[in-house]
């Protein structure tokens, strides 16, 4: 990779279809790292999917990465109320209407003989969740309205304090790699801490403090932005360095390493996918039906936990099967294609006419054209 061109003069181009379609498989990764607790295979063949859960990190460090490409171009002001209604629209119609699902369904559940554990669905946590603030305090328990929602919890804060983010990542641009030992020394601190308070490492943080998390990922995400501007790789050295931070990652979580190095190493990966769509190197991550799935992918990961909970709720009450049944591979990939669907429909019919609502009424004006150009996939990689 040359960097004779210097800092920021080779430009990424407007649309990254690589980040986007790449959240499909992230998306899927959480949803069958899910799966795999129910499975009747044993726990050692799981490998890989015990860590795919970590695949919120790889969007934590995204979210950086792309929302440093859409709005923190050249010397312009953040518009921060156009931002925020931005991001409102994006992430709110799709959690707003299954969280409304999960409660027809918690309130219907005794009419068909459903038990739900005693006060766990209770008022007090449906609040936090529709305020998207469930995961800014220290807590016992899960929060179980819809549980994946803690990182949209996460993401919020990281929009609230993105001013913060600008105004540091804008004098340090220059300087990237003073954003991402930041962005490691915040990590390092922010570990150390959880792991005082509540005996688990950053990477396990959710709903007790899940804003924890994002923090110093969000800031290294902006690094990393930052230092793929100075790269002009050719064809071939894109395409190879994407194998190379793929397997850099894909590895170490079929081995077991540790949590916090494969965070670690999450940062090349989305850094070598973006620098494929700066050498114009086209790959299946182009095609038309990738950049849906990764379009459908937050439905995807939002609506996985409520089905899976129907799923096995009606097992249970309608065929009599206890609790803690193992369910075969074949019903799994039956839960998976009507998962998929249901995605694919709250993505066309609630989440693209939602945002298009939302933003004409909360910022009517029209779009920067940058914005507007590096917004065409929703915003590309984000948000989670």
């Amino acid at each position: 990779m040359s960097d004779r061109s210097g800092p920021a003069r080779v430009p990424f181009p407007d649309v990254l279809d690589p980040l986007t379609s790449v959240r499909f498989f992230l998306a899927l990764g959480v949803v069958l790292f899910h799966y795999q607790l129910y499975w009747t295979l044993p726990a050692e063949s799981a490998g890989l999917l015990n860590r795919t859960r970590l695949g919120v990190d790889v969007f934590f460090i995204l979210s950086g990465f792309i929302l440093t490409h859409v709005y923190l171009q050249g010397d312009r002001p953040l518009d921060y109320r156009r931002f925020l209604a931005a991001r409102f629209a994006r992430i709110y119609p799709a959690h707003l209407s299954i969280l409304l699902a999960m409660l027809g369904l918690v309130l219907a559940a005794p009419l068909f003989g459903v038990g739900l554990e005693q006060g766990r669905f209770n008022p007090i946590d449906f609040a936090g969740t529709l305020l998207l603030v469930q995961a800014w305090f220290p807590r016992e328990t899960l929060v179980l309205w819809n549980g994946p929602a803690w990182s949209l919890s996460a993401e919020w804060f990281a929009y609230l304090a993105f001013p913060v983010y600008a105004a540091l990542a804008l004098r340090l641009r220059a300087r990237p790699w003073v954003l991402i030992a930041l962005a490691a020394i915040l990590f390092v601190a922010l570990d150390a801490i959880y792991r005082v308070q509540f005996g688990r490492v950053l990477p396990r943080a959710e709903d007790s403090m899940g804003i924890l998390r994002i923090i110093p990922e969000f800031l290294y995400g902006i690094g990393l932005y930052y230092l793929g501007k100075r790269w002009t790789p050719s064809a071939r050295m894109s395409v190879m360095g994407a194998l190379a931070a793929t397997a850099a990652l894909l590895i170490p979580m079929q081995i077991g390493v540790d949590d916090r190095i494969i965070v670690a190493a999450a940062g090349p990966f989305i850094l070598t996918l973006a620098l494929l769509a700066k050498a114009d190197v086209r790959t299946f991550l182009s095609h038309p039906v990738a950049l849906f799935a990764g379009e459908a992918s937050f439905a995807l990961y939002l609506v996985h936990i409520p089905v899976l909970m129907v799923w096995r709720n009606a097992a249970q009450a309608f065929a009599g099967w206890s609790g803690d049944y193992r369910m075969a591979l074949g019903e799994l990939a039956a839960m998976l294609l009507l998962t998929l669907a249901a995605a694919a429909a709250i993505h066309i019919f609630v989440e693209q006419p939602g945002r298009r609502w939302l933003r004409g009424r909360m910022a009517p004006q029209r779009a920067d054209p940058i914005e507007a150009r590096r917004s065409v996939h929703s915003d590309q990689g984000e948000p989670f």
